[in-house]
């Protein structure tokens, strides 16, 4: 593999997320509408992935992130706690009383079933994260002086604010110059765009950031919208993946971007809200293509942290020094394995991940 990855001793820390974390209220099997009850968990695009490399594959992770000071953000700040992600670069704000100047982030997400889709309700506006900006944080000192193998960030936190997409920036400068590989999911959301420019300036965005990328990471739609990478034959209900078309979108976004070491798009066809065909293939400069496992028609309990499982599956695997077929299927596996059970966080092991990756089944274990 052509990525050059610090060694583990030399690092405080195998893998860093810079991103927002929110509470998600998840009325189970209901409707946000009429709910009379949510169960809580965290959650955050870029957040997942380290709690992910932690809780299931054993690496040391934190997240850098900003709260509020009130019980809300001390919730948060709980959960992470729990996932055993390092809490200590999290930036505490003053909370003003009411939410005027700085608060946390809610999420609503309701995951759907059958032929009724899921839906997100963000109630993100004025964050605390949202605001973070150039200086806040010694990025020399956590990339110098304690030592970051692996820095993942992505589109959802830059489409934040103008300040958190040059927050992306200098992080990923200060990350390439201290040797740290880094990793950038798109993640297109409609609904963080939709006030500040839509598509336009979510390509406008991304394109600023993606020369600094070593890992590029999307899903089906995501190298369009935020990237304009198009994808021919694909309709907009993206019904019918071709994966030959796909790879020559991937061998287009590598030339335009050169940096690029590592490509992984995941796909995902729709047939209901419980019933997804699910796959992925990634792309590296020495290697060429992988294709992952395809698993037609996979019951879904909730999709949510699918992708976000995906990458560090994937990510796993590249740091381990295993080659990218094999990383692709560690990052499909443990994708396919985590929306099997409620929340965006991963609830399974390493051994499950192994497991699905090399053929095993789901046959009872007793």
């Amino acid at each position: 593999m052509s990525l050059s990855i610090r060694p583990a001793a030399d690092c405080r820390y195998d893998i860093v997320s810079l991103g927002e974390v929110m509470l998600r209220l998840d009325p189970g099997e209901g409707r946000i509408r009429t709910t009379r009850q949510f169960r809580v968990w965290e959650g955050g695009g870029e957040y997942n992935v380290a709690r992910g490399l932690r809780r299931a594959f054993g690496q040391r992770a934190a997240v850098v992130t900003a709260l509020a000071e009130n019980e809300v953000g001390r919730l948060v700040e709980d959960f992470i706690l729990q996932g055993g992600v390092d809490t200590q670069f999290i930036r505490w704000v003053p909370y003003d009383g009411i939410g005027r100047e700085v608060r946390n982030g809610l999420n609503f997400t309701e995951r759907g079933f059958g032929v009724r889709g899921a839906v997100g309700v963000s109630d993100r506006g004025n964050t605390a994260t949202s605001q973070l900006g150039l200086g806040d944080i010694d990025w020399d000192h956590l990339f110098g002086d304690l030592g970051v193998r692996w820095l993942h960030t992505g589109g959802i936190f830059a489409a934040l604010s103008e300040s958190t997409a040059e927050v992306v920036v200098e992080a990923v400068t200060a990350a390439k110059k201290h040797g740290t590989v880094v990793s950038y999911d798109l993640n297109y959301r409609p609904s963080l765009w939709k006030s500040i420019g839509g598509q336009a300036k979510a390509q406008e965005v991304n394109k600023a950031i993606a020369p600094y990328i070593d890992v590029m990471i999307g899903n089906e739609e995501d190298f369009t919208a935020s990237l304009g990478f198009e994808v021919e034959g694909v309709d907009d209900n993206l019904s019918d993946l071709d994966i030959s078309k796909f790879q020559s979108m991937i061998s287009t976004a590598s030339a335009a971007y050169p940096n690029f070491e590592v490509i992984g798009n995941t796909l995902r066809t729709v047939h209901t809200a419980s019933d997804n065909d699910w796959g992925a293939i990634a792309w590296s400069k020495d290697s060429g293509f992988a294709q992952a496992t395809h698993r037609p028609h996979l019951e879904i309990l909730d999709r949510v942290g699918g992708g976000d499982s995906f990458a560090s599956g994937l990510i796993f695997g590249l740091l381990e020094g295993e080659p990218l077929s094999t990383a692709v299927e560690y990052g499909a596996a443990h994708g396919a394995l985590a929306m099997t059970t409620p929340g965006d966080t991963t609830m399974v092991t390493k051994a499950e991940v192994l497991k699905l990756a090399g053929g095993g089944s789901a046959r009872v274990d007793r």
